[in-house]
């Protein structure tokens, strides 16, 4: 039985997350922005959780929730990373309020809850910590495009804490979902800019429409994908990637390829610019 730490647990994939452990018999610090929202959805999981208000954007919230955890748990053996935001709209129709408010939960709320659960996981000597990404953490789209680049964000220091851990007994990764069935697209998750006419027959301005289509009708099931997460945690191998859903399979395979193909094509021109031996 280990502790985990599952950030935004009310709903979507935190909270199949968090049923999840809780149903592999692992205790859970299931933290959100309205705790009442985890118990109403976990009335029957007694003393294996314990719900905590958490906004990740929120310093003294995240210093308190680490506390009341340890002082309930004693411990916190994962970490997972899932609170987060999304942005609708070509990157010229964000303004730098939304452009800011969505890295405060997205980039900067993830690096504060990491920063106080670290020492936990360096003290003991091992740890889990998993970072939710995105396939647009991988592959960037037209409309998505500041959302994506959080999740670029996130995934860069991703693999650089990955190296910086494995020496401390401590691994880290990212999981790349595509399109799950959750709320994320609902008004509640998801922020749309103010729309510029010029885009508006563009890919970008038709992803407007395409996201309210897509929305509770996505193909990745959060139930199937809570499970692989926990597969991989419990497995201690949790790999640098965790890809989830065909669409991330396709996407990813579509881009690794086009960039091999660039590179190839270059290859010559980038090695000429090296200095002669």
């Amino acid at each position: 039985m280990s502790t985990w730490f599952i950030t935004g647990a009310s709903r979507g994939l935190g909270a199949e997350i968090t049923r999840a452990a809780l149903a592999r018999g692992h205790r859970v610090v299931a933290a959100a922005r309205d705790e009442e929202q985890v118990r109403a959805a976990f009335p029957d999981a007694g003393d294996s959780l314990l719900p905590v208000r958490l906004d990740v954007t929120n310093p003294a919230q995240v210093q308190t929730a680490v506390k009341t955890a340890l002082a309930h748990f004693g411990g916190i053996d994962v970490l997972i990373n899932n609170a987060g935001r999304g942005l609708l709209g070509a990157v010229e129709e964000g303004t730098d309020a939304e452009a800011r408010a969505v890295y405060e939960v997205n980039v900067f709320g993830l690096l504060s809850v990491t920063r106080a659960i670290l020492p936990v996981m360096r003290a003991a000597g091992s740890g889990t910590v998993v970072n939710l990404s995105s396939i647009g953490g991988f592959v960037s789209s037209s409309g998505w495009g500041l959302y994506a680049s959080t999740k670029f964000a996130v995934e860069g220091f991703t693999e650089a804490m990955r190296m910086e851990l494995a020496p401390l007994g401590i691994t880290a990764g990212v999981v790349e979902p595509g399109y799950f069935r959750t709320d994320f697209l609902d008004g509640s998750s998801l922020h749309e800019s103010v729309a510029i006419a010029d885009y508006s027959q563009t890919p970008a301005g038709e992803m407007r429409g395409i996201a309210v289509q897509a929305n509770h009708n996505q193909p990745g099931d959060p139930v199937k994908g809570a499970a692989v997460i926990m597969d991989a945690v419990e497995s201690g191998a949790f790999p640098e990637r965790l890809f989830l859903g065909s669409d991330t399979v396709a996407g990813v395979g579509a881009k690794l390829d086009a960039v091999r193909a660039e590179l190839t094509r270059q290859h010559d021109a980038a090695v000429s610019t090296d200095h002669a031996a």
